[in-house]
């Protein structure tokens, strides 16, 4: 494991370096294990059944239970944005406890993070202006018009501040582990690190996950909910 994302190959395309990193891979490798899953619990329930048991009560559980705490957050009225927000928190989430097997987390490189926050971004003022239509806008001029500079410089600041709470405290986690594996002798790089990686990228990943998506969904709500 790594501090910083290596880059693995640069690929020069028609005058143009393309720089393949260790983030890129890795993203690759998350999106391909969440489609081979997704393919899998698709065939899983071909066989649909009224009363569920086994794999398709745990699937319906998981979904469900994701639907029910997006619902209590941005509403029903919302709901077909659940479906992104669950390819959010299971991407986010399996970058994390795939970090237990030594790869690298793409969600500790920036540029990862700040792509699913400027989603967000675009999720609230795209939905904002459908939604308020003018009232939103004209809170960019609230109280009076010579706070627009600083209205708008507060809406851009959300998705880099939810960038950066990601990526601030997943990189913190590959931080330490990359230092204690650094600076250990190598009869006690197994066991005690079961623990480190427990905390880190299990409990820690997994809370992060959670503020990052919840927070996600209450900054839509208040720009495009009109009682707010």
């Amino acid at each position: 494991m790594n501090i910083g994302a290596k880059t693995l190959w640069v690929l020069n395309i028609a005058g143009t370096e393309i720089w393949i990193t260790e983030t890129i891979v890795n993203t690759w490798i998350i999106m391909l294990f969440l489609l081979v899953l997704a393919l899998v619990v698709r065939i899983r329930l071909r066989r649909f059944e009224e009363i569920p048991t086994g794999f398709q009560n745990l699937i319906e559980a998981a979904v469900e239970a994701f639907d029910n705490f997006a619902a209590s957050t941005l509403g029903e009225r919302f709901s077909y944005l659940f479906p992104w927000f669950f390819m959010a928190f299971a991407f986010i989430l399996s970058s994390s406890v795939f970090s237990i097997v030594g790869l690298r987390a793409p969600t500790a490189d920036w540029t990862t993070t700040a792509a699913l926050a400027f989603a967000t971004f675009v999720f609230m003022f795209v939905l904002g202006v459908w939604y308020r239509r003018g009232t939103y806008l004209k809170g960019f001029f609230d109280p009076h018009p010579i706070f627009f500079p600083m209205n708008v410089l507060g809406e851009l600041a959300k998705p880099v501040a939810l960038s950066f709470r990601l990526f601030g405290n997943m990189l913190s986690g590959t931080i330490i582990l990359t230092l204690y594996y650094a600076l250990t002798p190598f009869f006690v790089q197994f066991g005690p690190p079961a623990l480190l990686h427990g905390f880190f990228d299990v409990l820690f990943g997994g809370l992060q996950t959670y503020i990052f998506v919840i927070i996600s969904l209450m900054y839509i709500k208040i720009a495009a909910d009109s009682d707010w």
